[in-house]
């Protein structure tokens, strides 16, 4: 990926900003949409756009499949979401039945 994002990165951009506070969705799930309106992509494609671009979108928000926070922010991550209202398990898993997006 280049330094300026490019139309699918522009596209996950723009959907990880619609992901309402106290709402969560997963890369996959993105990608999902991505796919149907861009024809391509995949999960680890998001991540990417995330990593490289996300850092004016709520990428809090965004997990991993079954909950999961991203492994190197997952503290900073667990502390936007809490203040979103976002109660995590024991494990420290998103309940993604509660909060996924969209519904």
């Amino acid at each position: 990926m280049s330094a300026v994002p490019d139309d699918y990165a522009e596209f996950v951009l723009d959907l990880v900003s619609r992901i309402p506070a106290g709402r969560v969705s997963t890369y996959g799930v993105l990608a999902e949409i991505a796919r149907a309106e861009t024809g391509r992509g995949s999960a680890r494609t998001v991540g990417r756009v995330l990593s490289l671009y996300g850092g004016g979108v709520p990428w809090w928000r965004v997990c991993a499949a079954g909950g999961r926070l991203v492994v190197h922010k997952s503290e900073r991550q667990a502390e936007h979401l809490r203040a979103e209202g976002v109660v995590l398990s024991r494990a420290g898993r998103v309940p993604m039945g509660e909060v996924g997006w969209p519904d």
